[in-house]
């Protein structure tokens, strides 16, 4: 690997300072670590609240990322309080947590990680521990120490597994004492430890050594024969479809409990993994860190399975009822006391000729568990030339997957908001109330796919939305509603992004104004292609998903009070929006059987950002109710009782309550955002 190190940007940072900087450069390799993994300290001689000189340990805080860290999310402890721990025969991981909490100097600081004692035990200044592929790659292997010992001879001392705490941390230290010559040391199963007294030091050699074990695997890789290449079945299109047709599918089988997202792959890597993979070498990721994002092993489906769509959806229920029962084996034959059986359903599912599917409550878990995986994949292959793959036992995996310590950074997360696990899709999404609609279900904790004609303004918000909710939980595809490929294609790319759909806003619409007489069959057309006929595409899409996945659903329709009070001049607007709102009546008859429910909103005129009221519309409205064309917005807002003028975000809290549980018994309903217009009063 290459050194990232800059003596430029390094020249003037020490202490504390100069590790957050070695740590960002470790955190930005992710053959080093990946998303919250790895630890990194510093020993300094600081004060203490009272102001007395203190010798002070700085290490990670449990759960933050070495990618983005801050001096704040280090934990600042009493190391003279730590080191004499080093004489104890035991300690409760209860015990350690205490005590590493009263030696805690700042009580505002995160929790200390777990591995805190294994830094005060090693006397060097600066320590760094990393998960590098390499490294594990070389510990899961039949002859691992001895691989080991053949690379790095005396330089570097192993550490037999244990679980991190007390044992492994005294086990880390003794190793340290006992061998003098030692630069480092190999944690089995568990990575890299290196340490100098300035952060320059033991970052390089992290880097040295990581190099080591990477170019001893590159020969064997290349000295092993390989397998001889074979064309996929599938053309990409052809295998995008196929993965498109059993995401819900996938998604409803894992979501009985609770909602789950998907993210799909198919990067050559992952096509020919899934093609070769030996079943038997699945068991266990490369180390135990991985196992809250991944599980213990993946679903594989049989390759015959990718014969047709039928075929496949049989073979995945039956795949998963198996993948369930084996997971309840494992930990019934494994578990410790007292603790209670997670999610039996996969994390990783494999799909030979298709790709791979991750899950996880959050999009983050989603590429969270994509990104180990890849990783794991790597380690498999390159552990295929030095003997084989040999992860921890079954018992251990258990072990370490429902230990306490572990399932903490759980409770770090913030918690679930009322829509979090929620797909929602918005035609139209680039106007005033499409926009309003995706940053209210977004707030709310959904995850939106944006779609729209203008592919750019809606990649622009879904860049802005991204920034301000998440990384990707909003996405931008372009559709035309009036186009059947363009939104087949639509919902499959929403399909392959999150993996199925709760929530579709129809949104989008035109208006055209003119009196009967003089209305062009061009306008006719186009009102009735977009408002009615671009409903009913979409919808079609938006129920063929929801009936799929079996999870029920719900269908706002953003109607407008025309329906019940129409305009002058307004009949091709007035009348293609009475056919889709007749048509989401039938809807709502049609799928309540599925648990989906068709809700209507009707809005009177929303001006704010809306591409409904051009000028040319303001104009004809001002002329055919005899007014000016600068009065026209407040000629709406006093013609309704409440006298008020109606907001993109007002219709957003309809599409809200209708999309959320609140209404969860209501469905074929028409909810008014109009301010009170009498004559549109719903009948």
């Amino acid at each position: 690997m290459k050194s990232l190190w800059s003596d430029r940007d390094a020249q003037s940072l020490d202490g504390l300072a100069a590790l957050v900087y070695a740590s960002r450069l470790i955190g930005a390799s992710p053959e080093l670590v990946l998303w919250g993994g790895g630890n990194s300290s510093v020993k300094v001689t600081g004060k203490d609240h009272t102001g007395k000189p203190t010798r002070m340990l700085y290490i990670k805080g449990s759960g933050s990322d070495m990618k983005t860290i801050t001096a704040q999310q280090f934990t600042p402890l009493r190391l003279d309080d730590l080191q004499p721990l080093m004489q104890r025969s035991a300690m409760t991981d209860e015990e350690m947590v205490a005590y590493q909490a009263k030696s805690t100097l700042e009580p505002s600081a995160p929790k200390p990680s777990i591995e805190t004692l294994l830094h005060a035990f090693i006397p060097a200044t600066h320590i760094y521990h990393t998960h590098a592929d390499a490294i594990c790659t070389l510990t899961d292997v039949p002859r691992g120490r001895e691989i080991i010992r053949d690379v790095f001879g005396d330089e570097v001392a192993i550490v037999p597994y244990s679980r991190p705490g007390f044992l492994l941390s005294k086990r880390t230290g003794d190793a340290v004492r006992a061998n003098p010559l030692a630069r480092a040391v190999i944690l089995d199963k568990h990575g890299l430890i290196t340490w100098g007294e300035t952060a320059q030091a033991a970052y390089l050699d992290t880097v040295r050594y990581v190099t080591m074990a990477e170019r001893y695997i590159h020969a064997r890789l290349r000295a092993k024969p390989r397998a001889p290449k074979t064309a996929a079945r599938r053309t990409a299109p052809a295998r995008r479809e196929l993965a498109a047709a059993i995401a819900p599918v996938l998604r409803g089988a894992i979501s009985r409990h609770k909602p789950m997202l998907l993210r799909y792959d198919d990067r050559p890597e992952v096509l020919a993994f899934a093609r070769t993979v030996d079943p038997k070498s699945l068991r266990g990721p490369f180390t135990p860190d991985h196992l809250l994002y991944t599980k213990p092993w993946p679903l594989l489906l049989d390759p015959r399975a990718a014969r047709d769509e039928a075929s496949l959806r049989d073979t995945l229920s039956k795949a998963l009822e198996r993948y369930r029962q084996d997971y309840l084996d494992y930990f019934n034959t494994y578990k410790t006391p007292g603790v209670t059986m997670g999610d039996p359903n996969p994390r990783i599912v494999l799909i030979p000729e298709v790709g791979m599917f991750t899950t996880g409550k959050t999009r983050r878990e989603t590429v969270i568990a994509r990104d180990l995986y890849l990783h794991t994949m790597g380690v498999m292959q390159a552990a295929s030339a030095l003997g084989g793959y040999q992860p921890l036992p079954a018992r251990d995996l258990c072990d370490f997957e429902y230990w306490p310590m572990e399932n903490y950074k759980l409770t770090l997360a913030p918690p679930e908001r009322p829509l979090s696990r929620a797909i929602a899709l918005i035609t139209g999404a680039a106007g005033g109330i499409g926009r309003a609609i995706a940053e209210r279900l977004l707030a709310d904790g959904a995850v939106v796919v944006l779609t729209d004609v203008d592919l750019e303004a809606t990649q622009k918000l879904a860049e802005e939305y991204s920034r301000r909710f998440g990384a990707d939980h909003a996405i931008a595809i372009e559709m035309d509603v009036t186009d059947e490929r363009s939104v087949r294609r639509a919902f499959r790319e929403a399909l392959l992004a999150f993996g199925g759909l709760d929530i579709f806003a129809s949104n989008a619409g035109i208006a055209r104004c003119a009196p009967i007489d003089r209305l062009t069959l061009a306008d006719w057309r186009a009102s009735l292609d977009v408002n009615a006929t671009g409903h009913l595409l979409a919808s079609q899409e938006a129920i063929r998903i929801m009936r799929a996945q079996q999870l029920g659903g719900s269908i706002v329709v953003i109607s407008t009070k025309n329906v019940f009070a129409p305009g002058q001049d307004f009949g091709a607007y007035s009348a293609s929006k009475a056919a889709q709102h007749q048509l989401s009546r039938i809807m709502a008859i049609e799928t309540a059987r599925d648990g989906i429910r068709v809700n209507m909103v009707n809005p009177d005129g929303v001006f704010l950002n809306s591409g409904l009221w051009s000028p040319e519309i303001r104009a004809e409205r001002a002329k055919a109710h005899g007014i000016p064309i600068t009065e026209v917005e407040e000629f709406y807002a006093k013609r309704n009782l409440l006298q008020t003028k109606i907001l993109p975000s007002d219709v957003a809290e309809a599409v809200l309550f209708f999309a959320s549980n609140r209404s969860s018994k209501t469905t074929g309903a028409v909810l008014p955002v109009d301010g009170g217009v009498k004559e549109a009063f719903p009948r």
